[in-house]
């Protein structure tokens, strides 16, 4: 059953008016319960269990009928906050310490060595960012180096493609809490988005919400390859499968993080989830733009530039730039935007 939306989505420069008629909270409840109600209704046919598979307020917005609806066919997540009870706030840091614990502190390149990862804890743990995100199999070495601090350890999954199958995205999952991730980053399968195979897209991020309790899940969108309808559903089908965040990008494929897509998302999920900028953000006007938007973690790998408002430059090294990435800012992926 292919999905037909009952009005054009909006793009990201449209206000929610020209597409749906009414308030902007209800243009948005609808659209987005029109996309959960097309998915639940395929899962039914399809013979898909529900369970797990909502993640909304059902008694916040006016559309909740809709999701008591998947309650009655056996969902067990309702209400979750990502991060706290309180609504996101869009608000500018007002200093350092405040942008410093809104950071994923990123180092996600192929070489990486452990002499590496372990100077990324020790700068995490010196300028407190609020996380680590390394490669699953660098996840025990952070995890131990941050014990006793105020930083988690995050592991990417699925990364940086997304196509891995769904046992292989969970079982990863799995090892990574195991080994002492405290949050856990996949990627969504950008495949499955663009076939419309979206009961596959649901079940896969389900899974690995499952795999990674109890701890929060990350959904990496890969905005730059997307367009705006599957930005939306790809947000849509994230909070329906139980996410706490959704995220822009991997920072290895064509672009990053933008604040136009931040802003788009954040309408999409309202004030429940996180949402997280990764991407290309290499200084302190570009964290405070995102949060501005709407972000709530921003992943960068020049974290130690950013919150001391040093300019990194292209070659990482105008004002006196000396970070733990200073090997990635002189052997760069080949492709990576951190």
């Amino acid at each position: 059953m292919a999905f037909q939306p009952k009005g054009s989505f909006p793009k990201a420069n449209d206000t929610p008016q020209t597409a749906f008629p009414g308030s902007p909270e209800k243009s948005f409840d609808s659209m987005i319960n029109q996309i959960a109600e097309a998915v639940r209704e395929k899962l039914i046919q399809q013979g898909v269990p529900t369970s797990g598979a909502a993640h909304v307020n059902a008694g916040s917005n006016p559309s909740g009928a809709t999701w008591a609806r998947l309650i009655q066919e056996g969902a067990d997540r309702i209400g979750h906050s990502a991060e706290s009870s309180s609504p996101f706030q869009p608000h500018l840091s007002t200093g350092d310490g405040e942008l410093a614990a809104k950071i994923d502190h990123t180092l996600l390149k192929s070489d990486a060595t452990r002499e590496e990862i372990l100077k990324v804890c020790e700068e995490a743990r010196k300028y407190h960012f609020a996380t680590v995100c390394v490669n699953s199999t660098y996840i025990g070495i952070a995890a131990e180096a941050l014990k006793g601090s105020s930083t988690k350890a995050i592991a990417v999954v699925g990364f940086p493609l997304g196509a891995a199958a769904t046992a292989t995205k969970a079982f990863e999952a799995r090892e990574a809490v195991h080994a002492g991730a405290q949050e856990i980053d996949m990627v969504i399968n950008i495949g499955a988005l663009n076939s419309r195979d979206y009961s596959l897209v649901l079940e896969d991020i389900r899974q690995v919400v499952e795999s990674s309790k109890p701890f929060p899940v990350k959904v990496i969108l890969e905005t730059s390859s997307l367009n705006d309808d599957q930005k939306i559903i790809g947000c849509a089908l994230a909070k329906a499968a139980g996410a706490a965040f959704v995220k822009t990008s991997t920072g290895f494929a064509s672009g990053g993080a933008t604040a136009e897509d931040v802003a788009l998302m954040r309408r999409i999920v309202g004030p429940e989830m996180g949402v997280k900028a990764s991407g290309g953000i290499r200084t302190y006007e570009d964290a405070t733009r995102m949060i501005a938007a709407g972000a709530t973690r921003i992943g960068a790998s020049a974290s130690v530039a950013i919150v001391t408002q040093r300019n990194t430059g292209p070659a990482g090294k105008k004002n006196g730039f000396h970070s733990g990435e200073e090997a990635l800012q002189k052997k760069p992926f080949k492709n990576s935007l951190y």
